[in-house]
């Protein structure tokens, strides 16, 4: 293979740590340390004149601050070097217009996270089907869940290595995150099928060519009715508290109860869309090496979609619960990170993903194109009220049939401001038929 069709891919794997109370509080202590190491970089950025905030200034400052607090010790050297760069590269994207001014981090309401810089200090090693062992500095040798192959020991080289990894603490305890760098082979554009998606709550995810996927709730029912009952819980005792009074441990534990249910939901949610995204990008049968060439959603603002509908005082909103509740489920779904997960699974197998105009997808008829009112007789059929047609068939699979329609006469949404600016694009016809 040639050196042209190669290039360097680098991407994330995250796998979760078996880490021993001792450990666990080792780690702990590493994040909060972490998290004071930010606080007093923010403390010196706002005393510190204009002409000072360098990065050099900054360091002689963090390195000062290691010798003057005995806690900062448990800090690796190269963790707070790593949180230096963070806070200065937060700065750029500030001032870039990409991310808000940084603050200081809270002791509840941050994420507990440490960075490893080096690569080679993590000595990785496979020592069963299912688990593997590696070096946490300060920490120790710990286990961790092996689920994917990594390029360790003698498949790793100066082009497939880990360049680092990232300690991540989360309400199911703490996770590492490798950074991995690959040299691949570079994936040729190909004429494939294309194919319009249609994204919604009821059917989380409807082709153009009827096929659907969906999915079961991410709660079992005993799983449902504990979490009720420990928000109802977290309610009364919530109730007992006085204005300006601490939490008390009980209630704490139920928060932390809470949590751990709401992450379970979501770490399945996102077991399901990556399974969801990546048999969309390639097809599961292994006759077809690629599925779809060009995948085509729509440009959706779900921001104003999950708005809230309470209006003012003077102008009050109608069906507000009603209204939240389909927030909720919208917001459940994550189509935005659905949308994310398919644009680079695509690209990576050589596809494309294209966005197209939203309105009217739903309430046009795919069969004559015509928009009449009351087509949408319930939420799973569509019935063309166009005396001329008469089609009627599935709602989500007739506006992702709409959605590939858009894209085939070249109406294509480009993101340009923070807004979808619709223009016509000239569509390559693909090899075969020209």
């Amino acid at each position: 293979m040639s050196e042209q069709r190669l290039e360097k891919r680098q991407f994330g794997h995250r796998a979760r740590l078996a880490l021993s109370p001792v450990l666990s509080l080792k780690a702990d202590d590493q994040a909060h340390a972490a998290r004071t190491m930010w606080n007093l970089l923010h403390a010196w950025w706002q005393m510190m004149p204009k002409e000072k905030r360098t990065l050099a200034h900054a360091d002689a400052a963090i390195r000062q601050a290691r010798a003057d607090i005995d806690f900062l010790a448990v800090l690796p050297a190269q963790a707070a070097q790593a949180v230096l760069k963070t806070y200065f590269q937060a700065w750029k994207n500030c001032w870039g217009g990409w991310a808000a001014a940084p603050n200081f981090k809270a002791r509840f309401r941050s994420v507990l996270s440490v960075d490893i810089p080096q690569g080679r200090d993590l000595n990785i090693v496979r020592v069963h089907r299912r688990w593997g062992m590696v070096n946490i500095p300060k920490v120790g040798r710990v286990r961790f869940r092996w689920t994917k192959d990594l390029p360790v020991g003698k498949h790793a080289n100066t082009d497939n290595r880990i360049t680092g990894a990232r300690l991540v603490k989360d309400a199911l305890g703490w996770h590492i995150a490798f950074r991995v760098q690959a040299l691949e082979a570079k994936p040729e554009p190909h004429q494939g099928p294309e194919v319009g998606i249609d994204m919604g709550v009821t059917v989380p995810i409807a082709l153009s060519d009827s096929e659907t996927y969906d999915h079961d709730e991410w709660l079992t029912v005993q799983e449902q009715a504990k979490l009720l009952r420990l928000e109802q819980r977290a309610a009364r005792r919530k109730q007992h508290r006085k204005p300006g009074e601490r939490t008390s441990r009980r209630l704490k534990h139920t928060y932390d109860q809470i949590a751990g249910l709401r992450a379970k939901a979501k770490r399945r949610a996102l077991d399901c869309q990556h399974q969801t995204t990546t048999a969309i990008a390639i097809a599961i049968a292994i006759a077809i090496a690629k599925k779809y060439g060009t995948v085509v959603v729509e440009a959706l603002n779900i921001t104003n979609m999950v708005r809230s509908a309470k209006g003012t005082v003077d102008q009050p909103g109608k069906n507000v619960a009603q209204k939240a509740g389909l927030n909720r489920s919208i917001s459940g779904e994550a189509w935005g990170r659905t949308v994310t997960m398919l644009t680079y699974k695509t690209a990576h197998r050589g596809g494309t993903l294209v966005k197209v105009p939203a309105p009217y997808t739903s309430r046009r008829c795919s069969a004559c194109g015509f928009i009449t009112p009351g087509s949408r007789e319930d939420q799973a059929t569509f019935v063309c009220k166009n005396p001329d047609c008469d089609w009627s068939g599935n709602a989500d699979h007739n506006a992702a049939r709409n959605v590939l329609h858009l894209y085939r006469i070249g109406l294509v949404a480009i993101p340009a401001a923070g807004r979808a600016v619709v223009r016509r694009a000239k569509r390559v016809k693909p090899a075969a038929a020209r």
